[in-house]
């Protein structure tokens, strides 16, 4: 009964401004006048719905999109399907293992400066599973590895002054304050996946300001969601809430718009989540603000890649 009447506030306060009737009010038939000629991007999560419209979106306008994807076919369609003065370079990656994150980020680095990294990738995981290194899976692909692929890129010096970093976060996020205990569960007993992708969403937006806090000569970060968007991940993880709301939900190149244009226009960093190019407040419900903080967050994920490496499965803290 708490959790219905939880999820009857919530969709009362952001039905309207998360669905296609919001994108409409705030961005309309506004265009994105953008030219990415010469610009190296990372896309992740890149073959389906946000990730494949920011990523044709971006090479339409002149950039070179690494994208990265597990299914190497979708990857070369996709590579196919992109038109412009740019281009896409398929970049097959299981993003849920942080030994393939790692070698990944070490290719691209050595490949020259990254212009602009977007996290994209997400998946809700109503099952617990573990990946091979001992990592529960949504974890360790909706927030770990992200963390994993900007290092690796960091070190490579791949990620300079002038990059940007976009993170693809979810307003799942509005009902969580960030619990690093409630990131991955130890055992499938514990597992929620509706609270648990809620969590990864609320620490990237802790994650970017930790980014934004590492001082001059460093990338700026941005952290932004896309409305309810219809996905395949939403047609598959929620189908109910489909059901529900499919007549208004946004299709994938109004969720990828605030992407591009963040990605082209570069405001000003600092607190707060970008939707439809406006800056949002990161908390709508005060409980939210008690949630534990950016640096606790970061020792927590380097704690995490420790113990994936060593092939440990349990949650730190558990």
């Amino acid at each position: 009964m708490k959790k219905a009447i939880g999820a009857s506030i919530f969709y009362a306060r952001f039905a309207l401004p998360f669905s296609r009737i919001g994108f409409r009010r705030r961005v309309g038939d506004a265009g994105l006048d953008a030219d990415f000629t010469g610009q190296r991007w990372v896309v992740s999560g890149a073959t389906g719905g946000i990730g494949r419209a920011i990523a044709l979106g971006a090479a339409a306008r002149g950039a070179t999109v690494l994208a990265l994807g597990r299914d190497a076919r979708k990857l070369e369609a996709l590579a196919q399907e992109s038109t412009g003065t740019g281009r896409i370079q398929p970049t097959p990656v299981d993003l849920s293992l942080m030994r393939d994150v790692e070698r990944v980020a070490g290719d691209i680095a050595s490949g020259g400066p990254v212009d602009v990294l977007v996290h994209n990738v997400g998946v809700m995981c109503h099952a617990y599973r573990q990946t091979a290194e001992g990592l529960e899976l949504g974890f360790a692909t909706n927030l770990l590895g992200h963390w994993v692929l900007d290092q690796g890129l960091r070190r490579g010096g791949a990620l300079t002054a002038g990059s940007a970093i976009i993170s693809m976060s979810s307003g799942g996020m509005y009902g969580a304050a960030l619990d690093l205990d409630a990131l991955q569960a130890a055992d499938a007993a514990h597992h929620d996946g509706f609270t648990a992708y809620a969590q990864h969403k609320r620490a990237q937006v802790a994650l970017t300001h930790y980014w934004n806090s590492l001082g001059p000569g460093q990338p700026r970060a941005w952290v932004m969601h896309p409305g309810w968007v219809d996905t395949d991940g939403v047609r598959s993880a929620l189908p109910g809430f489909r059901k529900l709301f499919r007549a208004v939900l946004r299709n994938a190149d109004e969720g990828a718009d605030t992407a591009l244009w963040l990605a082209a226009n570069r405001p000003d960093t600092g607190e707060g989540i970008w939707l439809d190019r406006h800056r949002d407040s990161e908390h709508a419900f005060g409980f939210t603000r008690k949630g534990a903080g950016a640096g606790a967050l970061v020792a927590r994920l380097q704690s995490s890649v420790a113990a994936g490496a060593s092939g440990r499965g349990a949650a730190p803290g558990r």
